[in-house]
């Protein structure tokens, strides 16, 4: 028996208001169900517009607060240009914590911070990469 597909990737939160609307305004994920589990915690599934994994978003205040160790975890989204996502950034107060990196190739990276601590990486794939996903 194997497993057959990854569903949802688990972050617990002290602010889940907050980090929700970071995700959504920031990064523009959508808001696709939320939930209250059997042992009282309060969760929030998000959807980047082109994957089918989510992002569960966990308060469970009962568990004490979440101390988000550097460097143990990120999540990594594709975007567009990395340059424009900047300026969006730039918009709402905030700018990238390391980066951008650009490459020869086109293809580039950099880190912001989820309110939690939580790092994201954003990335700007290469024309070749793009040929090779087919868009």
């Amino acid at each position: 028996m194997k497993v057959t597909k990854l569903l949802h990737t688990r972050f617990r939160v002290n602010d889940l208001e907050r980090t929700v609307r970071f995700y959504v305004d920031i990064l523009g994920l959508k808001e696709i169900s939320r939930q209250k589990s059997p042992r009282g915690s309060e969760l929030v599934f998000l959807k980047a517009p082109a994957s089918e994994e989510l992002i569960e978003l966990c308060s469970f205040p009962a568990s004490g607060p979440v101390e988000v160790q550097p460097d143990l975890t990120h999540l990594a989204f594709e975007v567009e240009n990395l340059a424009a996502f900047a300026q969006h950034l730039a918009a709402q107060g905030l700018k990238f914590s390391d980066g951008p990196t650009l490459k020869p190739d086109g293809g580039g990276f950099a880190f912001i911070d989820a309110p939690e601590g939580y790092e994201i990486e954003l990335i700007q794939p290469s024309a070749a990469m793009k040929a090779q996903a087919g868009y």
